[in-house]
C-alpha cells in the first residue's frame, strides 16, 4: 500500500498516511486518460459559428422582375447567393463537438493520474490549509515549503480565503475536490491535497 508524508505549512513532516491502493496504486492507463482529456478539451469548444443558406435569408418571396424585356440578367430570387444580403454556399452551421465518456472510463483516467502523481513523487499532503485572511505572502510561503511552485491545491470544499490568497500568483490554481479534473491534474507538476481532501477523494472514487 502506497504511504505519503504529511506536512504542516512550515514544510515539516508531522505524520505519515496510507493512501488506497486501488486509487494511488495502480498501474496508469495512459490511453485513457489521453481519451478523457480529448474529450473535456472537445467539450470546451464552442461550436456557434454558422451562416444562413439561400433558404435561410429573410426575403425571396417572388421574383424581382420579369423574366425577360427588362434588359437585365434573369432573376428568380433575391436569396440567390450572387445577390448582396443573399444566402451563403455551403453555408458553415453550428456543431455540437462535445464527447461523452463512460463514468467508469473517466474514473479509471483519475485513478491512473493519482497514482502518476505518486510514483513520481508529485503528490503532497497537508495536514489543514486554511488562512484568516487572504495572504498571497503566506500562500507562497507555504508552497515554497513543499516544494510545489507549479501547483493545483485541492480542498473539500471552497474556501474563499484559500481561493483568494492563490488568485495571484502564477502557475497555481486551486480547486474542490468536486471540481477536480485530469486535465488540470496534468497541467500543473505538483497536487497538493488537504488531508480532508484526500479522505474525500478515497471516498468519491472507491470502486
Amino acid at each position: 500500500m502506497p504511504k505519503t508524508d504529511i506536512f504542516d505549512k512550515q514544510g515539516n513532516v508531522v505524520g505519515s498516511a496510507e493512501l488506497s491502493e486501488e486509487i494511488f496504486g495502480i498501474e496508469p492507463n495512459e490511453p485513457v486518460v489521453h481519451q478523457v482529456v480529448v474529450a473535456q478539451l472537445a467539450n470546451k469548444r464552442q461550436g456557434t459559428k454558422g451562416s444562413k443558406t439561400r433558404a435561410e435569408v429573410r426575403g425571396g418571396g417572388r421574383k424581382p422582375w420579369r423574366q425577360k424585356g427588362t434588359g437585365r440578367a434573369r432573376a428568380g430570387t433575391n436569396s440567390s447567393p450572387l445577390w448582396k444580403g443573399g444566402g451563403v454556399v455551403f453555408a458553415p452551421k453550428a456543431r455540437d463537438y462535445s464527447q461523452k465518456v463512460n463514468k467508469k472510463v473517466r474514473n479509471l483516467a483519475m485513478r491512473s493520474v493519482f497514482s502518476d502523481k505518486v510514483l513520481n513523487n508529485e503528490l503532497r499532503v497537508l495536514d489543514a490549509l486554511s488562512f484568516d485572511v487572504p495572504k498571497t505572502k503566506e500562500m507562497i510561503a507555504v508552497l515554497d515549503a513543499i516544494n510545489a511552485p507549479k501547483a493545483l491545491i485541492v480542498t473539500p470544499v471552497k474556501d474563499e480565503f484559500v481561493l483568494r490568497s492563490s488568485n495571484n500568483i502564477p502557475k497555481v490554481h486551486t480547486t474542490t475536490v468536486e471540481e477536480l479534473n485530469v486535465y488540470d491534474m496534468l497541467k500543473y507538476d505538483c497536487l497538493v491535497l488537504t488531508k480532508d481532501a484526500l479522505d474525500k477523494i478515497e471516498e468519491v472514487y472507491a470502486k
